[in-house]
């Protein structure tokens, strides 16, 4: 188990609800710049940003698409994330019911795991450090797990000439989690990939574009819907793709 910061450390540590955590609850959702993603990072030991972006360019291909797409790359890993630390799970199938994920969803999927040296890189544990400070904080008192099910993805979504990279090729959709941070890794010679944001109803609350390393998505899955729309290349026949570290928690 990897032991938390002192609790002292982080920006979220006294229970206040400011900035993206105050957004993120009155909203059901918050956009958060990579200006503003960083100083809530740095306290939780977050460092060498660019070598654990590189593992991107180290993922299997997802496999499982029912629309028959070749665009997506990913890896996976599971943790238990609670005030005592964060500890990784054994390796174990990603699963959404079809109430979830009409187009994936009802079955099983097992994705090649993160490599270990990624899931104990201090970027990726200061991420899910500051996650639970935020999450767990939001979560009312009677509601917080002694730990919480923690699901985290690599996701690479390539785009060609001849096909367009679909990051939610299932649409507009709730995880069935409590809550999801979306942090984009990298963006090369793409277009789009625009985020909404929808409540119930099917209305339209807010969209955004994660441009930037570090820029983020949090989201309430009880609340609201998210979705993006599919990045097509700039410049045909050349490398296009778009990077993001998916991470949820669940009770």
């Amino acid at each position: 188990m990897t032991q938390p910061d002192s609790a002292s450390a982080g920006p979220f540590a006294t229970g206040t609800h400011e900035g993206p955590g105050a957004t993120l609850s009155a909203d059901g959702y918050a956009f958060v710049p990579a200006a503003g993603m960083l100083p809530l990072l740095e306290p939780y030991g977050f460092r060498d940003w660019d070598g654990f972006a590189r593992s991107w360019n180290d993922l299997g291909m997802d496999r499982y698409m029912a629309d028959g797409g070749r665009y997506r790359r990913r890896r996976h890993a599971v943790f238990a994330v609670s005030a005592d630390g964060v500890d990784r799970k054994p390796h174990q199938p990603h699963y959404q019911s079809r109430d979830y994920n009409p187009l994936n969803g009802g079955i099983e999927r097992w994705f090649s795991p993160m490599e270990d040296h990624v899931a104990a890189h201090p970027a990726m544990q200061a991420i899910l450090r500051c996650c639970f400070a935020l999450f767990d904080g939001l979560t009312p008192p009677p509601l917080r797990p002694a730990a919480w099910h923690v699901e985290t993805h690599q996701f690479r979504v390539e785009a060609r000439a001849h096909e367009a990279g679909k990051p939610t090729p299932e649409g507009m959709h709730r995880d069935g989690v409590d809550w999801v941070l979306v942090l984009l890794v990298a963006r090369e010679n793409i277009e789009r990939g625009d985020t909404a944001i929808q409540n119930p109803q099917g209305r339209m609350l807010g969209s955004f574009t994660l441009e930037s390393p570090l820029d983020a998505a949090l989201v309430d899955d009880a609340r609201v819907a998210h979705g993006v729309t599919a990045v097509q290349p700039l410049r045909p026949g050349q490398p296009a793709f778009r990077d993001v570290l998916v991470v949820t928690f669940r009770r």
